[in-house]
């Protein structure tokens, strides 16, 4: 019932993570029209948005669903809100708040920089499969190594994780800032069409109440 009637291959799925299908305005236009329509006050669908813009910024690529959803409970946000606004970080704009939160969190520990981008991100695939190793390791006789992880960590994630904090803030800020008055305009015009529509509603049934009373009273 819920299945997709074409069956996507893994080359088209992966090709729509990169570019959606419709194209990544219509993703974007489609996310916001869902943030909009939430049964929740404005202030606690914002504070969402902002916890989901925050993790974007935390290189914990995989986990950024259950810490937008963590970071939305402690901050007694609605926590669909805060999923959906993790979408903020995607192919398009991964590399850009990479750079950003890297350099910042070179510049504050004082660390060596590690290269350009495209060897940091290198660095994560080299960090995944030593972990994945290892952890095969546990089954076989396979000699378990840590030293890359160890270097990767203190030398990558490190400086991103404390590089990646003032930017996340201030662009989730900014994210409140904007959804704050569009979801609290959104939801006046909804009611107000709402209430448009009841006494429209209202003012047939009255009108058709008072011809039958007026046509008993003829007869």
């Amino acid at each position: 019932m819920f299945k997709r009637r074409d069956a996507r291959g893994w080359l088209q799925s992966v090709a729509e993570f990169f570019y959606p299908r419709g194209g990544w305005r219509r993703a974007a236009s489609y996310i916001g029209h869902r943030l909009r329509r939430l049964p929740d006050p404005p202030h606690k669908i914002a504070r969402g948005v902002a916890a989901g813009v925050f993790v974007c910024f935390m290189p914990y690529f995989g986990f950024h669903f259950v810490m937008a959803a963590i970071l939305a409970w402690m901050m007694q946000a609605n926590m669909v809100a805060a999923i959906l606004a993790t979408f903020f970080g995607n192919p398009l704009t991964f590399p850009i708040i990479a750079a950003v939160a890297l350099e910042m969190g070179q510049w504050m520990l004082g660390s060596p920089n590690v290269g350009p981008l495209p060897e940091v991100f290198n660095e994560f695939g080299r960090a995944w499969n030593e972990l994945w190793h290892n952890l095969g390791a546990i089954f076989t006789n396979e000699p378990v190594h840590w030293g890359r992880l160890g270097r990767f960590f203190w030398q990558v994630m490190w400086p991103y994780t404390v590089g990646g904090i003032v930017p996340g803030i201030v662009t989730s800020i900014a994210a409140y800032a904007v959804t704050l008055p569009a979801v609290e305009a959104y939801q006046r015009r909804r009611v107000s069409k709402l209430k448009a529509r009841f006494d429209k509603r209202r003012a047939a049934i009255e009108k058709s109440a008072a011809k039958e009373s007026s046509g008993r009273k003829s007869r």
